[in-house]
């Protein structure tokens, strides 16, 4: 009865009367009834009735022109939920919208992030091929004698003596290490000997005595042996160390230098030919661009200038006090193996600090196997 009644119409003449109709009595009974519904049919009403989205609006009469008709889904607006009890309408915030905003923006800053990646990338792409090609071009003008390089002829000597002399102590490495291969040969080889010295003074009574001779000299022997591959392996391990540690740091830090001389004089030659043009604006801002960079090169040229300097110092001291040590003690356990002097070559490895390895120790215990 109430959507036929909402659907009704109710004809009004020009000056507002109500016209004459027979049905009266069922219209002023609809009213009767429209008015009343208490407030919990109303909210009952509004709870089950039809979306507001799919209804119209009718504003011309039942059996109208379409004219009248407005969409309710066009009309935009946050949506409202209604209190019966308070009579007034309450917005409504929707969790998916929310939701669908924050997707929004962490898509939008994920986005802005790899574009912000992207960018920083393009760029040093861009600054890494312009330098190669400065440096480029001013390696091939050194090498046919077009372009002019910057020179420190006292640190080039020293960067030269230094080279030759790491190619020498590598040869002085390379002979040490032959000597010690050598020498555990025949170490090796004395000590089988002697073992079978003495299984053969156990078998051979006539020749007891001279088996047992030759059987303990051979041990003894294999003794100082050992001695003398203890110090020699002290005297390996420190030539490494100052040729392949101590010597290679300084030879990286030399190469860091020759890089930024070069880097240096490529841009001071960009900066010279750019000086010789004229003078507008478009070359007067690429002249100062220029300078700056030419001014960030020539420090850095002088930084690593100073490091290659300071570092050559302290090899040069580092040098004479290792060598001092290891040429000294090379000699003494030489001189004692050869002279077969045991005490002395015991004597050589306590000054040295020098502590031998027993047997089998680079192998593991039966507790550390696996």
């Amino acid at each position: 009865m109430l959507s036929k009644a909402a659907t009704m119409e109710i004809p009004m003449n020009r000056n507002g009367d109500t016209g004459t109709l027979p049905e009266d009595d069922s219209l002023e009974q609809v009213a009767k009834l429209q008015w009343s519904l208490d407030e919990k049919d109303l909210q009952q009403v509004m709870v089950s009735g039809p979306n507001l989205n799919e209804t119209s609006i009718v504003s011309g009469g039942y059996g109208g022109t379409a004219e009248g008709i407005i969409p309710t889904a066009s009309i935009k607006g946050p949506a409202v939920r209604y209190n019966a009890q308070f009579n007034r309408r309450i917005p409504v915030t929707g969790q998916g919208s929310s939701m669908q905003d924050s997707r929004s923006s962490s898509s939008m800053t994920a986005e802005e992030s790899s574009r912000g990646v992207a960018v920083e990338k393009l760029d040093f792409m861009k600054q890494w091929g312009l330098n190669t090609y400065k440096c480029t071009k001013q390696m091939i003008a050194e090498r046919f004698g077009r372009g002019s390089r910057t020179v420190d002829l006292e640190l080039e000597a020293q960067i030269e003596v230094l080279r030759d002399t790491k190619r020498k102590y590598e040869n002085v490495l390379r002979l040490a290490r032959a000597l010690t291969n050598h020498l555990y040969s025949m170490v090796q080889t004395q000590h089988a000997l002697g073992d079978t010295f003495t299984d053969l003074s156990l078998k051979s009574p006539e020749l007891r005595d001279e088996f047992g001779y030759n059987a303990e000299t051979q041990k003894l022997l294999c003794k100082n042996g050992e001695t003398l591959l203890g110090a020699i392996n002290f005297f390996v391990s420190s030539i490494n160390t100052l040729v392949n540690k101590t010597m290679e740091d300084t030879l990286m830090t030399i190469k860091m230098y020759e890089a930024a001389r070069l880097e240096f004089d490529a841009y001071r030659a960009d900066l010279e030919e750019l000086s010789v043009g004229p003078r507008d604006v478009v070359n007067m801002a690429r002249i100062d661009t220029a300078q700056e960079q030419y001014q960030i090169h020539k420090d850095k040229y002088e930084r690593l200038r100073s490091d290659v300097t300071i570092k050559l110092n302290f090899l040069d001291e580092n040098k004479v006090k290792v060598m001092h040590k290891q040429l000294l003690l090379f000699h003494n356990a030489i001189s004692a193996y050869f002279a077969g002097n045991q005490q002395q070559l015991e004597q050589t490895l306590k000054q040295f600090n020098i502590k031998l390895r027993p047997p089998g120790a680079d192998k593991p215990s039966w507790l550390e196997e696996p």
